[in-house]
């Protein structure tokens, strides 16, 4: 069963889910997913966890952050403190459909999203994610230096583009958001299992971020994907990202 489903956010903004569930009536655990900056809940590493998911009879809730893929509004004026709230009333929304387990999966900026998000809740049994940002400010420091940020703070609003040439825009108060939103932070206040994978040769987030994240959470494995890059673009390293996570949340749906 696969149904588009819609939720509200704290704003009342509408935001797209897709359900997919083998057994419907059993509503025993669900894995809730949330992708990266400018990409949508119809992401290849979605959809192809989705069907392992499925596979073991355990449900899914792929979902568009806000200004993204079919949910409601303006990607200027995203910030990470919106995407904690987007999963956070997903999270909620799916508790109230009566499903008794939920694990969380997010990546890149899903994946800061998710670890704050999990530092919040209390509704939640297992965390994955995949090349996470943990500090957002500093990735921007690096990408766009002290006169960029300046520029953008002048201007108000920051132009740059994604690597398939599609331009985007963001308010400063992103950036301004970013500073309050580190994961280093709040990592301490996760008590469930957590999984990081992350490419050792990422160059859009540091592998050293995850090392420090990963460090500072109490029951964290990270598994580093030796050559791969931020997107997974060789197939093997796609294929052994998609089988760790997914081994993970069967391991402890079997066991919990």
């Amino acid at each position: 069963m696969n149904e588009k489903i819609f939720f509200k956010n704290s704003k009342g903004d509408r935001l797209c889910g897709i359900l997919s569930d083998p057994d419907p009536e059993k509503k025993e655990f669900i894995m809730i997913m949330f992708h990266g900056n400018t990409s949508s809940k119809d992401s290849r590493k979605n959809l192809e966890l989705e069907r392992l998911f499925n596979t073991k009879g355990i449900a899914s809730f792929r979902a568009d952050f806000y200004a993204h893929g079919e949910s409601e509004g303006r990607y200027d004026e995203l910030t990470i403190s919106e995407c904690v709230d987007d999963i956070l009333n997903a999270v909620r929304f799916i508790k109230k459909m009566g499903y008794k387990k939920i694990g969380l999966f997010g990546s890149s900026l899903g994946g800061i999203a998710s670890i704050i998000a999990a530092s919040r809740t209390d509704d939640l049994i297992l965390l994955a994610v995949s090349c996470p940002v943990s500090d957002y400010a500093e990735i921007i420091a690096i990408k766009f230096g002290k006169k960029g940020i300046e520029k953008w703070k002048k201007d108000g609003l920051i132009n740059y583009k994604e690597k398939d040439g599609r331009k985007y825009f963001l308010k400063y108060s992103f950036f301004l958001d970013a500073q309050k939103n580190i994961v280093h932070d709040v990592a301490d206040k996760i008590n469930i299992p957590v999984l990081i994978v992350h490419g050792d040769k990422d160059k859009t987030v540091p592998f050293e971020q995850s090392i420090k994240t990963a460090s500072l959470i109490k029951n964290c494995k990270l598994e580093k994907i030796k050559g791969a890059d931020h997107y997974f673009e060789k197939e093997r390293d796609f294929n052994k990202m998609i089988i760790l996570i997914s081994g993970f949340v069967f391991s402890i749906y079997m066991n919990d």
